[in-house]
């Protein structure tokens, strides 16, 4: 029987057997997509893998460098040909909640410019409804009040309550992400209806990227204590 730190492992290591030499790959962020890109490092040293890759965060950016993965950026490869990254929450239609780490805006960015997006994810993180997970929501710090106070109205206009905190690191600092920016989570719950709230979102200036991801993972690796199970087309 696997657990924990084991099954992140054993996920990451079958994702890795999806890039083939020649591909353009988005490397995600998170302790799951890191077991990905070591897994991906020892095929690159131990099978001569030919690929590059492109980081979702500067935490990846320095790994995937300690593992020799060739890197590019969006800027001189725009067109890529899979995502693997992690989740957070993820439903029976392949709908996220992304961005506990807070890389969520340049997961998207990523996951976007890709053909396919393959989430890699232990059991735990399949639920029938998301919103247990607070929703992370990067803003701005310019009008922030403002930008809260919309929130918390495209919230409500969808159907949900919950509060929104800011988030705070261990040290008791305001959390930053790499763009530079604060974070909002929204304690919802449940989110009845994905789909009408990341449309109310959406408009929202000052928010700058929202944690739903919407029809943009096409296929999920779900690891459990015997098996790997397949949702989708990965």
């Amino acid at each position: 029987m696997r657990g924990g730190d084991d099954l992140k492992r054993a996920v990451g290591a079958r994702a890795a057997m999806l890039v083939q030499s020649g591909m353009r790959v988005g490397l995600g962020t998170g302790s799951t997509a890191a077991h990905l890109v070591r897994a991906l490092g020892e095929r690159v040293a131990n099978e001569g893998l030919d690929f590059v890759g492109v980081p979702t965060s500067r935490a990846t950016t320095e790994l995937a460098g300690q593992c020799g993965i060739r890197l590019t950026t969006l800027d001189e490869t725009p067109e890529l040909d899979l995502t693997i990254d992690g989740a957070d929450e993820i439903d029976a239609e392949l709908r996220l909640i992304k961005g506990g780490g807070g890389a969520h805006l340049r997961e998207k960015i990523v996951a976007r410019a890709s053909a396919r997006m393959v989430v890699i994810a232990d059991a735990s993180k399949v639920v029938d409804t998301l919103g247990a997970f607070p929703l992370p929501l990067e803003v701005l710090e310019f009008g922030l009040s403002a930008t809260r106070h919309h929130i918390e109205r495209a919230i409500a206009d969808a159907g949900c309550a919950g509060t929104l905190e800011r988030r705070i690191t261990a040290d008791g600092s305001a959390f930053v992400t790499d763009e530079g920016n604060a974070v909002l989570d929204a304690h919802l719950g449940a989110i009845s209806d994905p789909d009408a709230l990341a449309a109310a979102l959406d408009p929202i200036p000052g928010l700058v990227e929202h944690g739903l991801f919407i029809g943009i993972a096409t296929g999920a690796l779900i690891a459990s204590a015997d098996t790997i199970d397949t949702m989708g087309s990965v």
